[in-house]
């Protein structure tokens, strides 16, 4: 049985910090852009007490690593390709939910042979804004200066209203504080490098590459990854698909029963 926190070395000088708790089939978390494990937490007490839960913080986020570099889908994949190894991690379910959906794609195209299944949370994972092969959301030379301008100008404001713009229904004050605070654990120079990656990455090519199961869990009032992009995707994976009712793109915070439901039964062994 797996117990606690540990520190992987993913490529000389950088680490990342893996939360390994349980034992038994591994399930592997990958939060969100700023975001790290702690988001998980319902997640793991539901789970842990059957299955090896893995909850990974991306370089730049939570207690890993922040260097100035290395913040492309590609290399986020690379460093979750060493923490399989370390950790022998076989047969394993992979969630990532928004921007971890991404990387989660990824990794399931270059380790296939690692994995069970495929969890797409909050995450049309191909790409998160409209380019020539996918017709969704806005392009992102519409998006991207604006939001690297924000950044530079009021970090701390921007990533509050970001925060509170992707749920349904407007969260607490004490629940937007406590993700605020998290989101700034990322320093900007990761966060910008991340939004780069997040929103001109197109792996929409690859789609019929992909040969590992995928199930996706969305939230019907997302605004951030729509619900069209998540049927667009299912039409051409064959994926299994999952919508909560009233929910944005914090699932595991808007309806935390229904999403802890929704993953135990998507990952479950019957």
């Amino acid at each position: 049985m797996s117990t606690g926190t540990s520190r992987i070395e993913v490529e000389a000088g950088v680490s990342l910090s893996v939360q390994d708790l349980g034992s038994g089939r591994p399930i592997i978390a990958l939060a969100g852009i700023g975001m790290c494990h702690d988001v998980f937490d319902g997640l793991v007490r539901r789970l842990a007490p059957s299955r090896r839960v893995v909850c990974v913080d991306l370089r730049g986020t939570g207690a890993s690593d922040k260097p100035l570099e290395g913040y492309t889908i590609e290399r986020h994949a690379a460093d979750l390709g060493v923490v399989l190894d370390a950790l022998d991690l076989r047969d394993a379910d992979l969630l990532g939910w928004s921007y971890g959906g991404q990387v989660a794609f990824r990794i399931a195209l270059d380790h296939p042979e690692r994995l069970r299944r495929l969890v797409l949370v909050g995450s049309n994972a191909v790409s998160a804004s409209r380019t020539e092969n996918y017709p969704f959301g806005l392009p992102a030379q519409r998006v991207l200066p604006s939001m690297i301008e924000d950044e530079a100008r009021d970090r701390i404001g921007a990533r509050r209203r970001a925060i509170a713009a992707g749920f349904h229904v407007p969260p607490t004050t004490a629940l937007l504080d406590w993700l605020a605070a998290l989101s700034i654990q990322m320093p900007s120079w990761a966060a910008v490098a991340s939004y780069e990656s997040y929103l001109c990455t197109d792996l929409s090519p690859r789609v019929g590459e992909l040969t590992v199961p995928v199930v996706q869990v969305v939230g019907a009032d997302d605004p951030v990854h729509s619900a069209e992009g998540a049927s667009w995707l299912q039409e051409r994976l064959g994926s299994d698909l999952v919508t909560l009712p009233a929910c944005g793109h914090y699932p595991m915070f808007e309806v935390p029963h229904r999403f802890e439901e929704a993953i135990d039964t998507v990952t479950s062994d019957g």
